[in-house]
């Protein structure tokens, strides 16, 4: 059966995708289009490229965290660290992230989204300058660029762009006007709103897979004593809020979330154990998804 599905954000936390994905299609389900933000995005553009769950598990497991982030920027005196980090914005360039991602879509025939069926893929990302959120390929026309020729590694980085942890992505638009791009994830963590528009009905079934943390409430509100603080709630805040109205509404219907404890999402080293962990996390949470949906 085909059908539509989006990817949360969720760092490495992202593993459990590959459980989840395998488990739907042993039941039969495919995917007619992909959509996802930050670490969803990465997920999103493999499927979209013709990757099968087996292979995603096969990426996953042969994968060196290590090699994303490039050496030289790994810094070793903290004045040094905090120079760079004030004026790139970033610790790591996110070059060696966009090759990985470019390299694996390569090997599928899969360079810029011309090589991809029309709205085959989504990637959502964040425009700081513009202070908007983006779609690409979509909204590339606001900027006077041909999406056709537009690279999918190149959206991936700049959906998965951390801030602080990755440079920004610069965008130049048809007047040579620098737009950075970041996070998708700073905007909306959770796009299911691509596939599901107030104003008609979906053109097929669709599911979205959360990744949630196992280890606190989803309304949970925000304790805030302090500016830190302060500061993490307006984040939080900000990735939540424009993806609220259309989780609600379809949680328990469209959305599998995938309970994940114990994984910082910026904990780019983790064990082979952990990431077996969190395959079964997903492969587990849409079983039990699966026994009670309705279409």
């Amino acid at each position: 059966m085909l059908i539509d599905i989006v990817f949360s954000g969720g760092g490495v936390k992202g593993f459990a995708f590959a459980g989840a994905l395998q488990v739907l299609e042993r039941t039969g389900y495919t995917f007619k289009r992909t959509a996802g933000t930050s670490a969803g995005s990465i997920v999103a553009a493999l499927i979209a490229a013709g990757y099968t769950a087996k292979e995603l598990e096969s990426i996953i497991g042969d994968m060196d965290t290590n090699k994303l982030l490039e050496p030289s920027m790994r810094m070793r005196f903290p004045l040094v660290k905090w120079l760079r980090l004030y004026f790139k914005m970033g610790l790591f360039r996110g070059d060696s992230l966009e090759k990985w991602i470019a390299k694996l879509l390569k090997a599928k025939g899969i360079e810029d989204f011309s090589d991809l069926p029309k709205d085959r893929l989504k990637i959502v990302v964040s425009d700081v300058t513009k202070a908007r959120l983006v779609v690409i390929p979509d909204d590339l026309q606001d900027y006077g660029i041909d999406s056709s020729h537009f690279s999918v590694a190149r959206a991936v980085r700049m959906s998965c762009c951390l801030p602080f942890f990755f440079e920004p992505v610069p965008l130049y638009d048809a007047n040579g006007v620098k737009s950075l791009m970041v996070d998708g994830g700073i905007l909306s963590n959770f796009p299911l709103w691509i596939y599901n528009k107030e104003d008609e009905l979906p053109a097929r079934p669709f599911l979205g897979l959360q990744i949630v943390d196992k280890d606190s409430d989803f309304k949970e509100a925000t304790k805030i004593k302090n500016a830190a603080e302060l500061f993490r709630g307006l984040f939080k805040a900000m990735r939540e809020a424009h993806d609220e109205r259309v989780i609600e509404k379809l949680k328990g219907s469209n959305i599998i979330c995938l309970p994940v404890d114990k994984v910082n999402t910026k904990e780019f080293q983790i064990s082979s154990k952990e990431r077996n962990r969190l395959f079964q996390i997903g492969a587990d949470s849409v079983k039990k998804f699966l026994d009670q949906w309705s279409y």
